[in-house]
């Protein structure tokens, strides 16, 4: 795809996309609501990441596969699980999918390429 082609996609408007961030901060609030030190998830703390990050058998398959083959730090998999939480959230789901995992580890590829 062309930047051109993009220019003409559609996508979601404004007010539809301000409506999932506010119900994914709803989320957030709720969750951590329950004694847990932080409001956002990307403030979360190593030792929360199992309560607060629960992935399904696919998403761990394939987190546990990045880790090997891309010789993932432990630090590496704390974000990649803080922004799939986010991704999970924007979606509605509680359990982090396959999808979201992989979304989180092409934005820490993207980072990666733009900042080398």
């Amino acid at each position: 795809m062309t930047l051109g082609e993009l220019k003409g996609c559609g996508g979601e408007s404004t007010d539809t996309v301000a409506e999932r961030v506010g119900a994914a901060r709803g989320l957030q609030r709720f969750r951590f609501s329950r004694g847990a030190s932080t409001t956002v998830n990307a403030a979360l703390q190593d030792a929360q990441l199992a309560r607060h990050c629960p992935l399904d058998a696919g998403a761990q398959k394939l987190l546990d596969s990045a880790f090997e083959k891309l010789g993932l730090s432990a630090r590496a998999v704390s974000r990649i699980l803080k922004v799939s939480r986010t991704i999970a959230d924007l979606a509605g789901r509680e359990r982090i999918a396959n999808a979201d995992i992989a979304e989180a580890i092409q934005y820490r590829t993207l980072d990666r390429r733009i900042d080398g």
